[in-house]
């Protein structure tokens, strides 16, 4: 095989594996957005039964539940660790500014 078919083929490969990599970050965006639909219910659910905006207890239940299943994915779980406490962080924001809202009204 020459050079170019090489390249060629390779090039092939490459459009076919960002193809993949599109249709996944298209999906990690719906999934993201569906779970901040459902997070936004929890804070407003939390700010109408006065409960607070960040639980402790259940987010390292979720942290150690994310990490098991990153090693089972293969997954680097420091990694999963940090994606999860990035979201959790924008929750608790989303959370306290709900409450903030409620009790300015």
């Amino acid at each position: 095989m020459s050079d170019i078919d090489s390249t060629a083929k390779a090039q092939q490969v490459l459009g076919g594996l960002r193809n993949s990599i599109d249709n996944i970050d298209a999906a990690l965006v719906h999934m993201l957005a569906e779970r901040f639909r459902c997070t936004q219910a929890v804070g407003e659910l939390k700010a109408t039964h006065g409960l607070p905006p960040a639980d402790p207890n259940r987010e390292k239940v979720q942290i150690e539940r994310l990490r098991r299943l990153a090693t089972d994915a293969n997954l680097d779980p420091d990694f999963a660790e940090k994606f999860l406490n990035f979201i959790v962080k924008e929750v608790i924001r989303h959370h306290e500014a709900i409450a903030a809202n409620r009790s300015a009204d």
